[in-house]
């Protein structure tokens, strides 16, 4: 087995816990490991830290598998972990309407690198790192063998799978799929999936405890819902009673499947506007127009991978809510977010309120939101948070 030999005082952070082992940290690589294979991990002075998956692309070198001496890294010890956050989500969601749910969160769940996601009787999963490439066929085996989903469905096309050397994967992995098209439930509403070309895995299942936030704080009126996706904002508009939403996003098939929703969920169409362009673009345009709303929503793609990109995303963050508190009515809520991993919480609290600050209007933060619990962070990895969000009441122009 190779082994992986930290600088001296770089041990720090594996004595914490923390599953990462950057290039930076590292002196030596012995035994010339393979991509993806288990090396161990061992301190200046000799001392054996832990046990982690090499990966020579990556400026991330290893990712920590285990820091017990005594467990190998095995089909056994894919079961375990599996089972274990599989059986926690199951337990979560009993007696739950919703069946669509994130099942493994990579290493919060003490599985670097793989994701998955339950949609129903269909897991979708994703590979994203070497080290859950090279264990691909025996998590698929422990997966098969527990018998309780009709298919899995990989979706390995992230662009991070180009950092670690590899290329994107798409398609069928086991079972019987026969169409991609799902219907899933989310509390009491329901929403077609494309498990095969939506964004992610096909649904935005960390925003559904944000989505059921939303709906109770709306009383009628007009929303704008921004890079709508499709659409799921926009039906729990619909759900509490909103007058007219329009919806923005650059994708027109997926504004399609939006007007899809509304009317699985039988809510009226003649409420809906929907306009395919760029959200930015659009966003000026309304202001120019005089447009005001009630509520906005703003839940755009990761414009931050890493920190390192964070000043760049931040211009954009501040461009965005800067037009939407320009948007708002006196009273209106403003519903903005960052799946950015390079943005802090405290980053993004600071940028939106230089946003308000230059658009002239006074608001307050009147709730944080964040990731649900079938995505949890593990306290000795951050990282792991990365969904971060606002509700601002806007008080009133200066």
């Amino acid at each position: 087995m190779g082994e992986i030999h930290l600088k001296p005082g770089r041990e720090r952070s594996l004595r914490l816990r923390h599953p990462w082992i950057f290039s930076g940290a590292v002196s030596d690589v012995r035994g010339d490991p393979a991509p993806g294979e288990t090396v161990e991990v061992v301190s200046a002075d000799g001392e054996w830290l832990a046990r982690a998956a090499y990966s020579p692309r990556s400026q991330i070198l290893g990712r920590v598998w285990t820091w017990e001496s005594g467990e190998e890294v095995g089909e056994g010890f894919f079961a375990r972990r599996l089972g274990r956050a599989i059986e926690a989500r199951r337990s979560l969601f009993r007696g739950q309407e919703t069946d669509a749910y994130r099942e493994v969160h990579a290493e919060s769940d003490g599985i670097p690198g793989l994701i998955l996601d339950r949609y129903g009787d269909v897991r979708v999963a994703q590979f994203l790192s070497v080290g859950a490439e090279r264990w691909r066929e025996t998590i698929l085996g422990s997966l098969a063998g527990r018998g309780d989903c009709s298919a899995i469905y990989e979706r390995s096309d992230a662009d991070v799978r180009s950092l670690e050397g590899l290329r994107p994967r798409a398609g069928p992995l086991w079972g019987d799929l026969p169409d991609t098209r799902l219907i899933i439930r989310e509390n009491d509403l329901r929403f077609h999936v494309d498990i095969a070309h939506g964004h992610k895995t096909g649904f935005y299942l960390d925003q559904r405890d944000n989505r059921a936030i939303f709906r109770s704080s709306l009383h009628g009126g007009e929303v704008l819902n921004c890079f709508a996706y499709t659409g799921a904002f926009t039906v729990a508009s619909l759900a509490a009673g909103s007058t007219h939403v329009l919806s923005i996003d650059s994708s027109e098939p997926s504004l399609r499947l939006g007007e899809e929703n509304v009317a699985l969920n039988g809510l009226p169409p003649e409420g809906c506007e929907w306009v395919a362009g760029d959200a930015f673009t659009e966003l000026r345009l309304l202001r120019d127009r005089a447009r005001t709303f009630d509520a906005v929503v703003l839940d755009p793609p990761r414009f931050a991978a890493t920190a390192s990109q964070a000043q760049r995303a931040a211009r954009g963050y501040k461009d965005i809510n800067l037009l939407a508190f320009k948007l708002l009515r006196p009273g209106g809520l403003l519903f903005t977010f960052s799946c950015s991993g390079g943005v802090s919480p405290e980053l993004f609290q600071k940028i939106v309120a230089g946003a308000a600050l230059d658009a002239r209007v006074d608001a307050a933060i009147v709730n944080w939101l964040g990731q649900p619990a079938d995505h949890p962070v593990s306290l000795t990895f951050p990282e792991g948070r990365y969904l971060k969000g606002l509700v601002c009441r806007k008080v009133g122009d200066r």
